[in-house]
């Protein structure tokens, strides 16, 4: 069974992902662009985000929803 993806922000997610090693390459708007060596994905600075916005960009970064997880836990 997947796991329970957190309800977070935009900035909170930012947080995560920068934890996981990447960083911003650029933004435009609202949206801020992460990259780490070929993956990279596409975050809105929304007060809270979707599910399916969170989990989307969680499969275009190329990582687990668990190690997502496990680090927004820490």
């Amino acid at each position: 069974m997947p796991p329970e993806l957190p309800r977070i922000s935009g900035d909170e997610a930012i947080k995560v992902f920068k934890k996981l090693g990447f960083y911003e390459a650029r933004q435009k708007g609202s949206h801020v662009v992460l990259r780490r060596g070929n993956n990279g994905c596409v975050i809105p600075r929304h007060n809270e985000l979707a599910l399916g916005t969170l989990k989307s960009a969680i499969k275009q970064a190329g990582i687990s929803a668990d190690e997502f997880v496990a680090v927004c836990k820490k």
